[in-house]
Protein backbone atom coordinates (compact mmCIF):
# COMPACT_ATOMS: atom_id res chain seq x y z
CA UNK A 1 0.00 0.00 0.00
CA UNK A 2 1.58 3.14 -0.89
CA UNK A 3 2.27 6.02 0.99
CA UNK A 4 -0.95 8.90 -0.08
CA UNK A 5 1.06 12.37 0.59
CA UNK A 6 4.80 13.01 1.41
CA UNK A 7 4.30 13.68 4.92
CA UNK A 8 2.66 9.68 4.97
CA UNK A 9 6.01 8.84 3.67
CA UNK A 10 8.34 10.60 5.84
CA UNK A 11 6.52 9.63 8.89
CA UNK A 12 7.08 6.10 7.65
CA UNK A 13 10.56 6.71 7.25
CA UNK A 14 11.32 7.89 10.74
CA UNK A 15 8.99 4.97 12.19
CA UNK A 16 10.97 2.59 10.38
CA UNK A 17 14.62 3.79 11.38
CA UNK A 18 13.37 3.64 14.76
CA UNK A 19 12.25 0.24 14.34
CA UNK A 20 15.54 -1.20 13.00
CA UNK A 21 17.73 1.13 15.78
CA UNK A 22 18.72 3.66 13.68
CA UNK A 23 17.27 6.77 15.86
CA UNK A 24 16.01 6.48 19.08
CA UNK A 25 12.26 5.95 19.31
CA UNK A 26 11.43 8.16 22.39
CA UNK A 27 12.65 10.39 19.24
CA UNK A 28 9.53 9.94 17.28
CA UNK A 29 6.03 12.47 17.58
CA UNK A 30 2.66 11.68 16.48
CA UNK A 31 1.94 9.89 13.06
CA UNK A 32 5.37 8.07 13.11
CA UNK A 33 4.84 7.36 16.96
CA UNK A 34 1.64 5.63 16.28
CA UNK A 35 3.26 3.59 13.21
CA UNK A 36 6.08 1.97 14.84
CA UNK A 37 3.89 0.67 17.17
CA UNK A 38 0.68 -0.42 15.05
CA UNK A 39 2.81 -1.62 11.95
CA UNK A 40 5.27 -4.09 10.81
CA UNK A 41 8.66 -3.56 9.62
CA UNK A 42 7.44 -4.33 6.10
CA UNK A 43 4.46 -2.45 5.98
CA UNK A 44 6.73 0.37 7.00
CA UNK A 45 9.13 -0.50 4.02
CA UNK A 46 6.32 -0.30 1.62
CA UNK A 47 5.20 3.24 2.92
CA UNK A 48 8.81 5.16 2.62
CA UNK A 49 9.47 3.28 -0.19
CA UNK A 50 6.99 5.59 -2.29
CA UNK A 51 7.81 7.56 -4.63
CA UNK A 52 7.47 11.59 -3.65
CA UNK A 53 7.08 12.95 -7.07
CA UNK A 54 2.99 13.87 -8.23
CA UNK A 55 2.58 13.38 -4.42
CA UNK A 56 0.56 16.16 -2.33
CA UNK A 57 2.12 17.24 1.10
CA UNK A 58 -0.64 16.29 3.07
CA UNK A 59 -3.99 13.63 1.95
CA UNK A 60 -6.66 15.44 1.47
CA UNK A 61 -9.49 14.49 4.15
CA UNK A 62 -12.35 13.42 1.75
CA UNK A 63 -9.98 10.46 1.17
Amino acid sequence: MPAKSKSQQMAAGAALAAKRGEMKKSELKGASKSMAKSMSEKELEELASTKRKGKPEHASKSS
